[in-house]
Order: structure tokens, then C-alpha cells, then sequence
């Protein structure tokens, strides 16, 4: 982890900027996804570049940052079953204002293949619709337990929406929303849930996490 401040500045208004990467010597094809990741995690806007590095990102928003602004990037393990390692992405940038823009995102990376998995990977032939349909079944009953209930319009107001970023984790397919997706800021990142029993016949079966 990395942890930096303009040179010869002091004081909580200075600008921050803090890296926290992993590193698999053994496998340099992951290590050099996530480093691409993560610095995908930096483009906020349209137009913004992408950094040729990490260090490079660091420097430059140090140069330009102003007073209080802040700025973290971080991969961490999530779960690690069978052939797979899930690495959790996150991101976080505060300019100054109310408060920062967050972001989230994971890589379902096969050790035995060497590559990351998409959903297609994942998914049976003709099976993405059922998919995104138990998906919904999981906001559903996120809702009962998170819908304000002095808010009947909530579920109208904050839809059903599908995410890129999808974990097959050891218990369950994890899904994770960034923020404003799924309901306000306050509410964070939304995590739906759906369990391997409803996902036999959807799922490759080889992508069905060996009973343990």
C-alpha cells in the first residue's frame, strides 16, 4: 500500500492519494489485469485519459488536486474456491464537495485457464434471461428489508437494474450496485444475492462450486 501526499504539505486539508494493490507474482497475466482495472477506476468522466500507471495517476493527481481532495484505489481478495480467485475493486474519489463518488467492481479470475470470466463464460447457452430474472426475484426480496417505509413510491422511483459486476463466490453469485442504482447515496452499495440451488440448470455445471 501506498499512501501520498504533496511534498512538504502537512495538515488534514492536504491531498491524499492511497493505493492498496495486490501483487501474484505467479500469475503476472492477473496481476496486470488488475493494475488496468484499477486505473479504468480513475476515468470519472468521458474524456478523462487513461493513466499509463498507477504511479503515474498518483503523481498527476497530486499536482493538480486542491486542498482536501482525496483519492483511493484498492483490490483485495474476496473468496478463493476451487479454480477461482474473486478480487474485489474499489475506488473512491472526493473532490472537496458533499462527499465522494465510489466505485466497485471484481474480476472472476480462472487460476486454470488464466483468464477472467464474463457472465457468458459462466452462463449455460439461452440462459442469460432466466439469469437476470432470479436476479430480480433477489431485489424483490431486498426490498422487503430496505424499502423505507415511509417511501410506498421507492421500488417505483428506484427499479430493478442489471450491474457488470457480478461475483461467483463460494456460497453464491453475488451481485453489487454502485451507488445511485438501486436507491439513494445513504443506502451505499446494494448487494443481491443469489444462491447455487436456484442456479442448476442456468449456470455451466462445472461453474457449480464442488460441494465441501
Amino acid at each position: 500500500m501506498t499512501e501520498q501526499r504533496p511534498e512538504g504539505c502537512s495538515g488534514e486539508n492536504c491531498p491524499l492519494v492511497n493505493i492498496d494493490t495486490l501483487r501474484f507474482p505467479d500469475e503476472p497475466a492477473l496481476e496486470r489485469l488488475i493494475d488496468a482495472r484499477l486505473r479504468a477506476m480513475t476515468q470519472t468522466a468521458p474524456d478523462d485519459r487513461l493513466p499509463a500507471s498507477l504511479e503515474a495517476y498518483q503523481r498527476d493527481f497530486l499536482a493538480h488536486a486542491e486542498p482536501r481532495w482525496s483519492t483511493y484505489l484498492q483490490a483485495k481478495p474476496r473468496d478463493h474456491h476451487d479454480t477461482l480467485v474473486v478480487i474485489e475493486l474499489s475506488s473512491y474519489l472526493d473532490r472537496g464537495g458533499a462527499h465522494g463518488m465510489p466505485g466497485r467492481g471484481f474480476i472472476n479470475y480462472d487460476l486454470e485457464q488464466d483468464r477472467a470470466l464474463t457472465l457468458e463464460d459462466v452462463l449455460l447457452p439461452g440462459q442469460e434471461e432466466r439469469f437476470w430474472a432470479l436476479a430480480e426475484q433477489a431485489h424483490r426480496d431486498w426490498l422487503q428489508g430496505n424499502q423505507p417505509a415511509d417511501d410506498p413510491q421507492f421500488a417505483e422511483r428506484w427499479p430493478f437494474q442489471r450491474t457488470n459486476n457480478v461475483a461467483l463466490l463460494a456460497d453464491r453469485v453475488l451481485l453489487k450496485y454502485d451507488v445511485y442504482s438501486l436507491g439513494p447515496y445513504s443506502m451505499g452499495h446494494p448487494e443481491l444475492s443469489i444462491p447455487y440451488g436456484q442456479l442448476d440448470g442456468v449456470l455451466r455445471p462445472e461453474r457449480l462450486p464442488e460441494p465441501h
